[in-house]
């Protein structure tokens, strides 16, 4: 072939496929003219009687992701029992399980000292919904409620953090302090 039929032949070949990328993005843009929307379900051909209670979709293309099939894990057992320990998880010595869960105990009944702290100091700054009124909320009176709901959602947060952490206890077989349960029962509500 000479050099001009060659530069033809590819020109051709170019010219074909620039015809088949156009056709079918015409054929893809003619798909999804008419998506619509049954539910959950999306689909471009409804039956007649689901086009009833079916909504069109006009505008971009609509992507749908299946969800994932949950799997089951190798060591779980039916029924949510929890699997044996295998070889490639080491037993823990019961002693240093014993200081582990010590340690936790320790740490949770510091973290509730600390919340329950800061519970009494919110509901003495609350003062049951009659906060004491600084400079600029003397005059402002929306922002003076602005700052009471904000102590009301504080309090609340507080007592349910105290709450949390005294479950937590209870869970890990640590009990509730008597003077704790005490200066939270007197909590302003």
């Amino acid at each position: 072939m000479t050099g001009f039929a060659l530069l033809l032949n590819r020109s051709v070949n170019l010219l074909g496929l620039a015809a088949a990328v156009w056709l079918a993005s015409g054929v893809a843009a003619h798909a999804q003219d008419a998506i619509y929307r049954c539910g959950s379900e999306y689909t471009n051909n409804p039956s007649p009687q689901q086009k009833k209670e079916c909504k069109l979709l006009e505008g971009s293309a609509v992507t749908v992701v299946p969800a994932a099939k949950p799997t089951r894990s190798a060591n779980a057992r039916p029924g949510g029992a929890p699997a044996p320990a295998s070889a490639d998880q080491p037993r823990v010595d019961p002693a240093q399980q014993r200081a582990r869960d010590s340690d936790a105990r320790a740490i949770l009944e510091a973290e509730l000292k600390r919340a329950e702290a800061r519970l009494v100091d919110l509901q003495r700054e609350y003062n049951n919904g009659q906060p004491e009124r600084r400079g600029e909320e003397v005059r402002n009176v929306a922002r003076y409620q602005e700052r009471v709901a904000d102590l009301k959602a504080q309090v609340a947060r507080a007592e349910s953090d105290v709450a949390g952490i005294r479950r937590e206890l209870q869970r890990a077989g640590g009990a509730t302090p008597p003077a704790a349960i005490a200066n939270t029962a007197a909590g302003v509500r």
